[in-house]
Formats: C-alpha cells, structure tokens, sequence
C-alpha cells in the first residue's frame, strides 16, 4: 500500500483519533490533577480581625483552616482595645487558599510618654508639624500683646505651664500661647519713661 493510499484509508483516521482522545484523556487527567495539587478553586474568603484578641484571631482563623503570624504591637490607638488587632494582612474579604497566613499587629497597652520639645520663640507653623511629629495634638491658641506674631511664648497642659523635658502621654492636647504681633502705646510709652534719662534741676543763684 502506497503512503498516499494509507494516508486517506480507514485504517489511518482511526489511528487519529485514538490518538487524540488519549492525548484528550491525558490532559484531562493533568488538569484534574493540577487542580486538586493547587488546591484552585477552594478558596477562602479572609475574616475581619479587627479589634479581636490574639485568642480570638486563633479560634477564627482555625475554624477556616487559616494561620497568623503576630508581628508585633504599634502605637496605642484609643479606638482599639487593649492588645487588640489593628492591622492586617490580607486585608479582610481576601481571598487565599487553605492554610494562608495572616500577618496582624496588636494594639499597645496604653499611650508612651513623649518629651516636650522646644518650641519656645518658634512660629506657630514651625510648631503644630513638630508636635504631630511626636504624637502630639495642637490644643487652644491664645496669643496674648507681643510683637513677634505668632511666635510660641508659653506651651501648657490642662492649665498648667509646660517645661522643655517634661513628659506628657502621647495623644495629649497642647495648648500654645502666641503673640499677636502687637504691642499698645501704654507699653511702649511706659518703655520710653523706663529708658529716659532723670534731669537735674538748677541751682537758684545764691
């Protein structure tokens, strides 16, 4: 039998396509297999953790077949419980697979204390950038007559004066003092009188 004769006969086209439906089986049974090996398909969606206790976040995540990882604690934040979850990672609604793990960040026990820098003579803009800086909050200006406008002269805390050093929670509202850029007459006539030289009257002539 020529090439060209088995090439077009029965026998032929039969070989064809017992070969393709092996070849179709075979992907068929590597598909299923890659499938079942990368678990696609099974998903989980990732729980909200916030605000939960490393206890609960255990509990939670073991019920979805789920692990964490604590990375560490941040910075008190008031609208968290204590040693509760303030970050994580994945965010919640993501979806991984079996056994992911999940990155989260306790929050602290309280506000750290923080030192009072010197803002003495600095401008108010200089200021308010330093305070958030150290965690701090800008509370209630007053500017009282003096002429370096907007020039910090006193910082206070619930009434009483601040000190350079001196330590305050974090969070804490600092009320600033600032001159107003202005000075009255009566100042700086009482300055002059305080500076003029005092006269000598003259003898009467004996």
């Amino acid at each position: 039998m020529s090439l060209r004769n088995y090439l077009t006969s029965r026998v032929f086209f039969l070989q064809v396509l017992l070969a393709a439906a092996i070849i179709a089986v075979l992907a068929y049974l590597f598909m299923h297999w890659l499938t079942f090996t990368t678990d696609h398909g099974h998903e989980i969606e990732v729980p909200n953790l916030a605000k939960l206790t490393e206890e609960q976040v255990e509990e939670k995540l073991d019920e979805l077949d789920l692990d964490y990882v604590l990375l560490d604690s941040v910075d008190y934040k008031s609208g968290f419980p204590k040693y509760s979850v303030v970050e994580q990672d994945p965010l919640p609604g993501t979806k991984v697979k079996v056994g992911r793990k999940i990155y989260i960040k306790i929050n602290s026990s309280g506000f750290s204390s923080v030192r009072i820098p010197d803002l003495i003579e600095k401008t108010y803009r200089e200021a308010v950038p330093t305070l958030k800086a150290l965690g701090l909050e800008e509370g209630t200006i007053t500017y009282i007559p003096n002429l370096g406008k907007d020039m910090v002269l006193e910082m206070r805390y619930k009434g009483r004066n601040l000190k350079v050093g001196d330590r305050v929670l974090k969070a804490s509202k600092i009320d600033l003092v600032l001159g107003d850029g202005k000075a009255t007459y009566e100042d700086e006539g009482e300055a002059m009188d305080s500076t003029a030289v005092p006269t000598t009257e003259t003898p009467a002539n004996e």
